[in-house]
């Protein structure tokens, strides 16, 4: 089916928006670089150094708010930046390390289905603390009360990184069914694109620690969740819409910077 008039349009508002906010208020870091100045030119320079400026809150300022407008017509609710819970019971928090110690040591594999099977039925057992677990980038309730807390996350995260991973998406469980020892909660990281494509995703950097089938959506598997249809590539065509249309704004600011004029 893709993407409806409506999220069209809300998905393009997002985009412009984002940039033109980031025009007015990103100021370039003075930072002296004379050789590479004279090679490229201070206007490529300044366009690099907005491009690495716009990548690290692109997930919060464009990608999030995005995967908001698509979820709302296929789930019960979608929010971002939420917290999963602020309690979380000792048995759990043991629980949680023996499955991160059996990981680290490869005594065993990940299988998500049997860790929260593990972590609910301790969930309210032994004594109850209050935490603050990382924030949640998405939050999504499915009609049949199903819970998915979602970690967006880079490109490439380092491989190194997913051990905390791992954990987060651990103690989310934890600490909603310490609310609630009833709830269907799943919890997984979700990367926006894939940087090695038209090549599979190099899914080998996490696995033994990630269950890559429950765990971790890439790409169009991400986008297409939450839609819930093949709407990934209708989504690229929106950005590349926004880009045309904004392309003389865009290089109108960075021809400021110019000073070969």
């Amino acid at each position: 089916m893709g993407l409806s008039d409506d999220q069209r349009q809300n998905i393009e508002t997002v985009l412009r928006n984002s940039l033109r906010y980031k025009f007015q208020n990103y100021n370039p870091e003075p930072a002296c670089m004379p050789f590479h100045t004279r090679l490229l030119g201070s206007d490529k320079l300044a366009l690099y150094s907005f491009i690495q400026s716009l990548n690290t809150n692109f997930g919060t300022s464009i990608f999030e708010p995005v995967a908001i407008s698509l979820a709302s017509r296929c789930f019960a609710s979608a929010s971002s930046q939420q917290t999963a819970g602020y309690n979380i019971s000792t048995e759990a928090q043991q629980i949680i390390q023996n499955i991160m110690d059996n990981l680290t040591t490869a005594e065993s594999f990940p299988n998500k289905l049997e860790e929260i099977a593990a972590i609910r039925s301790v969930c309210q057992l032994g004594e109850m603390k209050h935490i603050k677990p990382t924030k949640v980038d998405i939050k999504l309730i499915a009609h049949d009360d199903t819970v998915y807390l979602i970690d967006l996350k880079t490109a490439k995260p380092n491989a190194g990184a997913f051990k905390e991973f791992k954990r987060t998406l651990l103690e989310w469980v934890a600490v909603v069914l310490a609310e609630n020892p009833d709830a269907t909660i799943n919890t997984m990281i979700a990367i926006p694109y894939n940087p090695y494509e038209p090549e599979p995703y190099r899914r080998w950097t996490m696995r033994g620690m990630i269950d890559l089938g429950n765990e971790l959506k890439v790409a169009a598997e991400f986008w297409n969740f939450i839609g819930g249809d093949d709407i990934y590539n209708d989504l690229l065509d929106c950005f590349e819409r926004v880009g045309i249309e904004l392309r003389p704004e865009i290089d109108e600011y960075f021809s400021r910077f110019n000073t070969r004029q």
